[in-house]
């Protein structure tokens, strides 16, 4: 089986959920609670895993109650955790999550996501080289993914980068990247142009390597020959929390499958339609029988 190395953020989100979002100062009666896995990262990991893939996590935790709640559901969906290390006096990443009027706001706490080092990439540097894809983003420190970005691309790894929470990113670690995943706001952040800035003209200056995600209008890329877009796929949302990291598990579960790009792209574009189905990331994510 192939194998899909994502190393990354682990958070438990609080999500609440509510008819209207409230405004500053103001008090809202909600309709849910409930604690669930979560992190970029993780999200990812077990995208991939729910749809067949071999996948392990490279990361940390607390030394705490979510960090074992994180633990066993990576050990639930088949994720492995043998690269994940527990982090003392510092508490798992938290994430609250605000669900109201079709969409979500999510303020982060990253917590032990930060004691990812190049120490901890070392460490488990066998693990990477045995990678088929590599999966990455920015909720851990942006030298740690340099530093990984760096090994893979000397090492001949295909990578995914998804830019998110987006900042702007050196030319160089943009060229190692095999993939940039970024949705249409993080595309002008991470290239720092600014809103009236054609972003086809961006596009065509990375042809089949960025691919813009733009929610149910599906995703854009430039093949070499033309901007592309791959339409999503029509569903009833529910839930849109997860719905880019589903994107991209499912994805990097394509690429390692030899899809060509195109269809790459469209497999995860029906993984991600699906997951907005149902209420929570990982709990909407499918699984391949689903699709």
């Amino acid at each position: 089986m192939n194998k899909i190395v994502v190393v990354g953020s682990i958070n438990v989100d609080l999500v609440f959920t509510s008819d209207i979002r409230p405004k500053a100062g103001e008090t809202v009666l909600g309709n849910d609670f409930r604690i669930v896995a979560g992190g970029k990262g993780a999200n990812q990991a077990v995208a991939a895993s729910k749809l067949g893939a071999d996948v392990i996590v490279i990361g940390c935790v607390g030394d705490d109650a979510n960090g074992e709640y994180s633990l066993n559901n990576f050990r639930e969906f088949n994720v492995n955790t043998s690269c994940i290390t527990k982090i003392n006096d510092i508490p798992t990443g938290v994430a609250n999550i605000t669900v109201a009027e079709n969409d979500n706001s999510i303020i982060v706490i990253s917590g032990a996501n930060y004691k990812m080092d190049r120490v901890l990439i070392d460490r488990y540097k066998k693990e990477i080289l045995k990678a088929d894809i590599v999966v990455l983003q920015l909720e851990i420190p942006i030298d740690t993914v340099e530093y990984t970005l760096d090994l893979c691309y000397k090492n001949n790894i295909k990578t995914i980068l998804n830019p998110a929470p987006a900042v702007r990113l050196d030319k160089n670690l943009i060229e190692k990247a095999s993939y940039l995943t970024p949705n249409e706001h993080e595309c002008r952040i991470i290239f720092n142009e600014d809103k009236d800035t054609d972003i086809k003209s961006i596009l065509r200056k990375y042809p089949n390597k960025l691919m813009i995600t733009m929610g149910e209008k599906g995703v854009m890329y430039f093949d070499g020959n033309d901007v592309v877009i791959v339409p999503a796929y029509s569903v009833e949302a529910v839930d849109t929390t997860g719905a880019g990291d589903t994107f991209n598990g499912a994805f990097a579960r394509a690429i390692v499958n030899n899809y060509d790009l195109k269809n790459a792209i469209d497999f995860a574009n029906k993984a991600a339609s699906k997951s907005v189905t149902k209420l929570g990331a990982q709990a909407g994510m499918p699984r391949l029988e689903d699709l």
